[in-house]
């Protein structure tokens, strides 16, 4: 009989907390579970480790692979692997609530069926202890249940980037399998790409509101450790690339919200105008940095692009999106179209907001 869980665990470099991670899927009183560990290929005593917990218990399994720097690889074969009617997306070097399991599972079981039940998640500091920050992206006051589109609408009202972290939610397994849902190898923000596009396609969103999820705020994990600008920006040009073609795919089809395109050019562009115009980021990274990432983001053309701006509902962003086409195929607008953000539209938006 297929477990009621399937918990991935990727690992890498997480020897010194990867015991108290484990530990705190063994406690729990909830025993339906099955726990795969991809365990990559780290300078530490981490697969050693994971074994051990595989030769105290069956639920354990480890499968291996080269170091990518990323959960991407370990989190894809994860899902290739498991046979739980429910994933879940465990960190190696964080932890889950005590009982927290048989909560979850006595609350999907109450209402079955779900594509994705969102829950909450404690931060907190690995130095002090302190918990630093409680996150459910779905307020008491939302409804109880709602279709991906809808979720997608409501939460870009309150979010600007909604729901990024694959941790803060369950998934019901076949909703990935049979939408092809994986992360794209090599992201270190994998979510960020991942997460919308699965917050969309899912038919029914349940918010549980169950705080099961302990996140460690440490140096040296994935996340926090320091990259270059390069690395930065080719996470984000994959990304948004990705995000714009999902945009232009899913807008086709019959039936599409057009308030879906407004939220995602509201969160997708805005992204890009920061990351890549921001008086921050200006200053501190050379134009042609950001010209050869902004332009890898746009392999086939700007049509993508186009699509999502055409719907976009406001004519500041539309203006700003003319001039990150000029900036891509023009050298002698560049500098005009970084003035044009850093004088006018980030002022415009701040005003905006202000108002």
């Amino acid at each position: 009989m297929n477990p009621f869980f399937s918990i991935i665990v990727p690992c890498c470099d997480v020897a010194p907390y990867l015991r108290e991670c484990l530990d705190s899927v063994v406690k729990q009183p909830f025993s339906d579970w099955e726990c795969l560990l991809g365990v990559e290929e780290s300078k530490d005593d981490t697969e050693k480790i994971a074994r051990e917990y595989t030769t105290k218990d069956p639920r354990f399994k480890v499968f291996a692979g080269p170091r990518t720097g990323s959960c991407s690889a370990s989190r894809n074969t994860g899902i290739d692997m498991a046979a739980g009617e429910y994933i879940i997306f465990l960190d190696g070097d964080d932890t889950i609530v005590e009982g927290s399991l048989q909560r979850l599972h006595d609350k999907i079981a109450a209402r079955p069926g779900a594509d994705l039940y969102p829950c909450a998640m404690e931060v907190y500091d690995n130095q002090t202890g302190k918990v630093i920050d409680h996150r459910d992206n779905y307020p008491p006051n939302f409804s109880d249940e709602l279709t991906g589109p809808k979720a997608t609408v409501d939460l870009s009202s309150r979010l600007f980037y909604p729901c990024p972290m694959l941790q803060l939610s369950v998934f019901r397994r076949l909703f990935l399998v049979d939408n092809g849902l994986k992360c794209i190898y090599g992201l270190r923000n994998q979510d960020s790409e991942f997460s919308p596009r699965a917050l969309y396609l899912a038919r029914r969103v349940i918010p549980l509101h169950e705080a099961f999820y302990l996140y460690r705020i440490r140096g040296g994990s994935v996340q926090t450790s320091a990259k270059s600008y390069g690395h930065f920006y080719r996470d984000w040009s994959v990304i948004l690339e990705s995000l714009f073609a999902f945009h232009a795919k899913v807008s086709a089809e019959p039936g599409f919200d057009r308030a879906v395109t407004k939220s995602w050019s509201r969160t997708w562009l805005s992204t890009l105008f920061i990351k890549w115009f921001s008086k921050d980021f200006v200053s501190k990274v050379p134009r042609a940095e950001r010209l050869e990432y902004l332009i890898k983001m746009f392999p086939r053309g700007m049509d993508d692009f186009d699509s999502l701006l055409a719907g976009c509902g406001s004519l500041p962003r539309r203006i700003a999106g003319w001039w990150v086409k000029a900036f891509v195929r023009h050298a002698i607008a560049r500098p005009m179209a970084e003035a044009f953000f850093t004088m006018f539209y980030f002022p415009i938006v701040q005003l905006k907001r202000a108002s």
